[in-house]
């Protein structure tokens, strides 16, 4: 595996952990399901295309076709994770309010039902802005950290070529 792909992919990794942590401060308890949920601070799709944006720009410079590509790659998705994403998790949350009401206006007795139904719709899906610009900015720093502290050795060449 490529050392942009080990990067990219650590600081998706990493991201999604970081949750973890920052759930239990908001909420005091630790939820490890955290890390596999998408939604929340910081953005693990921001994290990774800027962690592999600014690991191609040190290591093939600024004005290379693959900065180009990966820049643009990572704008589109930021923009899709903060936009589209988020406004279908909105969407789900009418939804889910929908049917809520729908049970009120037929007589139902309010249980809070709709809490603990598996098929309620999944209302965390996008992220806010602040949460995709800590995703990159984290990932700007990932990328860095990459390049400075973890040089390339020649010990493992052969298992590039495989």
């Amino acid at each position: 595996m490529n050392k942009a792909l080990k990067i990219a992919l650590s600081a998706i990794m990493l991201a999604q952990f970081i949750k973890i942590p920052i759930k239990y401060v908001r909420t005091g308890r630790w939820e490890w399901t955290t890390f596999f949920e998408t939604g929340g601070m910081p953005s693990s799709h921001s994290a990774g295309v800027s962690a592999l944006a600014t690991f191609i720009a040190i290591k093939r410079g600024f004005r290379t076709i693959d900065f180009a590509l990966s820049s643009i790659f990572g704008l589109i998705v930021m923009y899709d994770a903060q936009g589209v994403r988020r406004q279908t998790g909105e969407i789900t949350l009418a939804v889910n309010d929908l049917a809520e009401k729908l049970d009120k206006l037929e007589g139902k007795p309010d249980e809070n039902v709709h809490d603990k139904i598996e098929k309620r719709l999944k209302e965390r899906l996008g992220h806010q802005p602040e949460e995709v610009i800590g995703g990159a900015l984290f990932g700007v720093l990932l990328g860095i950290m990459g390049i400075l502290f973890f040089p390339k050795t020649r010990k493992y060449d052969w298992l590039e070529k495989l």
